[in-house]
Order: structure tokens, then sequence, then C-alpha cells
């Protein structure tokens, strides 16, 4: 198993709107009636945490959004997918030395099948399993199943960021129109607590643009007379 690597977790802070949770539930949802398990998961990685972040509606699943649990060495199944950044399927824990001890086995899910959910920088946002009170082989299907869902739920993180990045442009746009104070002598802007920027200052402030400076030619020949147009 490969070391935990910190970088490798993704801060994902943009906004997950209520249809998108929507529509991720449902994926659980159909996730466990196919492969008939009690608990399908979307965990989100929350350092030094991991949480559900969202949970099937299924019978007999005993875990609910908002649970947490130490990730860092805790023997968990979802540790290892997001050490390995690979699929991890444990058909029954208790015929298992390795993970017969796991904390999961508490709450007698002793069979597990779960996926890394990558962030479109491929950090890992969390993980997209299944777990089972018996043992459960998962067939071909089933890992194929999940792992359309997993890229679904990556394809919405895409989007997400996108969107993100959309509303933040709008927003920097807005804060340009508008009547803006600027001086008649010296050009400065006046910003909303009142201090006095230099135009440029102004602008870097609220939008993404940069400046290159030059000269325009009529100042060129104003400050510079005796160089010759090129």
């Amino acid at each position: 198993m490969s070391s935990f690597d910190k970088e490798t977790i993704s801060d994902f802070n943009f906004n997950i709107s209520k249809d998108v949770k929507n529509k991720w539930n449902e994926i659980l949802n159909i996730m466990a009636e196919i492969i008939d398990v009690p608990a399908a998961l979307i965990m989100r990685v929350d350092l030094p945490k991991i949480k559900v972040f969202l949970s099937s509606d299924s019978r007999d699943n005993p875990y609910s959004p908002g649970d947490e649990e130490k990730l860092i060495n805790s023997g968990l199944y979802c540790e290892t997918v997001i050490k390995s950044k690979s699929k991890l399927k444990v058909p029954n824990a208790l015929n298992d030395d390795k993970w017969k001890k796991n904390p999961d086995i508490k709450l007698n899910m002793i069979s597990y099948l779960g996926f890394p959910i990558f962030t479109p920088e491929n950090k890992i946002f969390g993980t997209l399993c299944v777990l089972d009170n018996k043992t459960n082989r998962y067939s071909g299907l089933y890992e194929k199943l999940i792992q359309k869902f997993k890229q679904s739920i990556e394809s919405d993180l895409k989007l997400l960021k996108k969107n993100q990045k959309l509303e933040k442009y709008i927003s920097e746009i807005k804060e340009l129109k508008g009547i803006i104070p600027i001086c008649s002598n010296c050009h400065k802007i006046r910003d909303d607590e009142g201090y006095w920027q230099k135009v440029e200052n102004y602008i870097q402030t609220h939008s993404n643009a940069e400046f290159s400076h030059g000269l325009c030619p009529e100042c060129r020949k104003k400050l510079y007379p005796d160089l010759k147009n090129k």
C-alpha cells in the first residue's frame, strides 16, 4: 500500500447544489437496489477525517450523511482506496486477515467495493462505494455499473468548477459596471472604502486583467522627441 499523500487530497470548496445532490442520491439508491446491498455511499475527504457525504435510502443502511471517522491510519476500507487511488474489493472481510478487524465490521459491513472519486485537478474528492452485510463477490457487471456512476459524478464536479469560474467572471464584470468615482486631474479611482487608487491597481483588484506598460505614439513623441518613429 502506498503512503498517505495529503497533497493528493482536493480542497474542493465549490457549492454543490441541491439538484446535484438529489441526482447523486438517486445514483446511490439505484446502485443499492441493483447490487442488492444495504449501503451505497459517497464519502468525502475532509482531513483529518472522512465523512459520509451522501448515503442511499436503502433498508438496513447503518450510515447517515454527516457521519465521520478519522481517516489516516484508521484501517477503513476507504483509506486504502484513497491511498492507492484505485479500486478495492473485499468479498468477505471475516475471511481475510487484513480486513477482519477493520472498523466497519462493528456495523456488520463485512463486504466492500469502492472506487476513488477525482476532481478535475486529478485530486481525491472521496470515494464511491457499496457495503454488504453478507459475502458479496461483486460481478464484473456491478463494477462497470459503479464505474459509470463514478464517471458521472466526476463530470458533475468538472461542470461545478466551470460554473464557479463563470460566476466569478460575471461578478467581476458587475463590479466594473456603474458609476466609478475618478479624479479629473490625476485620474485615480476611489474604492468602496474611500481610498484613491491608480486606475490599473483598481482594475487589477476587481478583475483578472493585468497591465503591460508602454507608450502611445503621442506620449513617445512628447517624452522622446529625438527618437525616430519605428
